[in-house]
């Protein structure tokens, strides 16, 4: 049987899907392609992501790019628990992930480019970014209330999905003092062995 092959590098979307195949327990070799190097626009690498981005995914004769297509397929294909049993749970995996991307992952690109990545960093982006951050925390807040996860009680590629997209909050050094729900939720996330695998410091 062919082992899995994920191409891309760990500080970036690629850690989302190599979480999940650590979670799935799926053996797989990693492919280091920088992004935006010419190692990701060569014509080797282009076969495989004709867009030439990170992270792309060959299983046996599938071929999948996008990180959250990516994960959703594992999740389906080897993952048990954590795609749920129901067509409701798995639409509502599906309303999360795409959520964090729209809502959420933008904002906090600029927060954490703008607060610890960049050479010459812009106080204003960050500041706009974390305030439109101030809505979809909100928002997730108020979803995790009474519950530990966002689909129940029970850890799922939804929670993957979005912790992968709000581990960036960390990096950024958002507050999360007004919404502890998220917060609790995201360290124990964040806590799991297959993330710290890659990021082996502990959530605070």
């Amino acid at each position: 049987m062919a082992v899995i092959k994920i191409y891309g590098v760990v500080a970036t979307r690629t850690a989302r899907c190599l979480w999940m195949l650590e979670e799935v327990g799926q053996p797989y070799e990693l492919v280091e392609v920088q992004p935006r190097t010419e190692q990701a626009d060569s014509p080797e690498f282009r076969a495989v992501n004709p867009n030439g981005r990170v992270p792309a995914l060959v299983d046996g004769d599938t071929v999948l790019w996008e990180s959250m297509a990516i994960n959703l397929y594992l999740a389906e294909k080897y993952g048990g628990a954590m795609m749920p049993a129901t067509v409701e749970g798995r639409g509502l995996a599906c309303q999360w992930s795409f959520w964090g991307m729209m809502e959420a992952e933008g904002h906090l690109m600029t927060a954490l480019f703008n607060r610890a990545e960049l050479p010459e960093r812009d106080a204003e982006k960050s500041e706009r970014a974390v305030a439109a951050l101030q809505k979809p925390l909100g928002v997730l807040d108020a979803a995790l209330a009474g519950r530990p996860y966002l689909l129940g009680d029970d850890f799922c590629v939804a929670d993957l999905n979005l912790a992968g997209i709000f581990s960036w909050a960390k990096l950024a050094r958002l507050d999360f003092s007004e919404y502890p729900n998220a917060g609790n939720w995201l360290n124990t996330c964040l806590a799991r062995d297959g993330w710290r695998k890659f990021f082996p410091k502990k959530a605070k």
